[in-house]
């Protein structure tokens, strides 16, 4: 009997190598619905009409940036929710929730937000990126895609990619590729400079996915069905790890060997080897839904759950 519960006991330590809890949190005014990190700040999107930037250093907030109030079908006002941020050079580039259940689009360069697309453009657009200073790619809720071009004010294309009702989208490093995800499971990887469909990869998500995280040729999937799937862009590696709980959220390290999903009822974020499968650590503390999990390093991570961010390191 004690030679059972000696091997249950060691199988279980090998489950989860190491325990790991944030070393900091930093709470912003409102949920954040999405976050960006580049030189030292986060861009933190929320559901209050703003968008805040914090200093990573000092864990202040550098400065907030504010959009308008939007009414709704009913004619009451209410705070827009900023959907999406990315930023390139000295550009930003934000989505919000705008009237009509279309989305509005605002460039902020040089303190000044530009608007670029709101209702009478009549796009209900959920993400954007750049792929150049001046050219953006926009992900619409029916999963066209359309590259827009800032300077000459004319869209590049405008494709449809898939069928179903879009989710999310991740670029490569290079900006020249994108993975798109929908409601069926599926991804689909796509030329960012023309809109073509490379390839499309299935079969181990099931369900609504819905979020992606794309690097160096690794997919990881987080779907509804509660599996974190895994695809390589570059070779025929597909499989799926299970967890207790639908996974909301996903990332990967910036080598794309380490993957981290929310694997359980509790808010316990797993981290393991793509390669290998093995589990390497869990990240332990949270009490909320986790909404994103972003590597800055291949051992510093920053996660997102209602309107906190933590910051997370493993050895």
């Amino acid at each position: 009997m004690k030679k059972v519960l000696f091997i249950l006991l060691f199988l279980l330590s090998q489950l989860f190598a190491k325990d790991v809890t944030p070393e900091f949190t930093i709470k912003a005014d409102g949920n954040i619905l999405s976050i960006l990190i580049q030189n030292g700040k986060i861009y933190a999107t929320t559901d209050s009409s703003k968008v805040e930037i914090f200093d990573i250093k000092n864990r202040t907030i550098d400065k907030v940036i504010k959009f308008d109030k939007i009414k709704d079908f009913f004619g009451d006002i209410n705070d827009a929710r900023v959907f999406s941020v990315d930023k390139y050079e000295d550009r930003l580039l934000f989505v919000s929730q705008g009237e009509e259940g279309f989305s509005r689009v605002h460039i902020y360069e040089n303190n000044k937000k530009s608007l670029i697309f709101d209702k009478a453009d009549k796009l209900p657009i959920v993400k954007a990126k750049f792929i150049s200073k001046d050219k953006i790619i926009l992900a619409l809720l029916s999963s066209q895609i359309l590259l827009y071009d800032l300077k000459n004010k004319k869209f590049i294309y405008n494709e449809q990619v898939s069928g179903s009702k879009f989710s999310d989208f991740a670029l490569s490093e290079d900006r020249e590729k994108m993975v798109l995800v929908d409601e069926s499971g599926s991804a689909t990887l796509v030329d960012a400079k023309n809109g073509k469909v490379i390839k499309v990869f299935k079969g181990e998500n099931l369900d609504n996915v819905y979020q992606v995280a794309y690097k160096n040729h690794t997919i990881a999937i987080a779907s509804k069905d509660r599996r974190c799937g895994i695809y390589r862009d570059n070779s025929s590696l597909a499989y799926y790890k299970k967890a207790d709980f639908m996974v909301y959220s996903v990332g990967l390290s910036i080598d794309g060997k380490i993957c981290a999903y929310p694997s359980d009822f509790v808010n316990n974020i797993t981290l393991f080897d793509v390669d290998s499968k093995e589990n390497l650590y869990r990240l332990i503390g949270d009490k909320s839904t986790v909404s994103n999990i972003i590597f800055t390093s291949n051992n510093t991570i920053f996660t997102t759950s209602k309107n906190k961010i933590k910051y997370w390191r493993i050895k």
